[in-house]
């Protein structure tokens, strides 16, 4: 059965390049990304990887851990990350794990057999704490994933969790927000919304971002 949002992530241990790794115990109360990468020693991967380790400070500052995967093993995945370093400018700092025997790729439904019988797709699992499933973005082998907009999806799902909106369409941080619908008490609504907000119908509130 496919996974959707809202569901409890799987949990499973898998050898990785930093040992063996139970994915429940390594997210412990952060947020995670776990995102699969169809080989190692392939461009658009080296790319993504690369570009993962350089927004360490990015994913800190918003309580994330990053984990790629894919089905090569721990050996290939140290060798390649040597090519990344050099290739990228940069210092792969996160867990790569190794799926040989496709356990979590099958668990987390990765491999699309009319894309590819044997490699996997680029998922993203967005995770909360409670290790709930809060979103998921999957992209074919030759689309390099879009960290900007990754980054984007975290800074909302946290939003909606922290101050009780939502954000609308191409919104960026910064941007205004929108009041959910099932805040409705006007005493609420000033308490949450000191900045005020525009009632352009009931159903829709806008109000600057809360947390600038």
């Amino acid at each position: 059965m496919s996974l959707r949002i809202g569901d409890i992530t799987p949990d499973f241990t898998q050898e990785s390049t930093i040992g063996s790794l139970n994915f429940h115990e390594w997210i412990g109360n952060s947020w995670a990304i776990l995102y699969s990468h169809p080989a190692d020693f392939t461009p658009v991967c080296t790319t993504e990887l690369g570009l993962t380790s350089k927004l360490d400070d990015e994913f800190k500052k918003r309580n994330v851990k990053v984990a790629a995967l894919s089905v090569d093993g721990v050996a290939s995945h140290h060798d390649w990350i040597n090519d990344i370093n050099e290739t990228q400018g940069c210092e792969v700092n996160f867990p790569i794990i190794a799926d040989a025997d496709r356990k979590v790729s099958e668990l987390y439904n990765m491999i699309h057999s009319n894309a590819s019988e044997t490699l996997t797709v680029r998922s993203v699992y967005f995770i909360d704490p409670n290790k709930k499933i809060r979103a998921i973005i999957t992209y074919p082998a030759s689309t390099g994933r879009n960290f900007n907009e990754i980054l984007r999806v975290i800074d909302s799902l946290q939003l909606t969790d922290n101050y009780s909106v939502a954000t609308p369409a191409n919104w960026q941080d910064g941007d205004d927000c929108v009041i959910v619908p099932s805040l409705k008490d006007p005493q609420v609504l000033k308490e949450k919304f000191p900045k005020g907000y525009k009632e352009l119908k009931p159903y829709l509130r806008m109000t600057p971002q809360p947390n600038k």
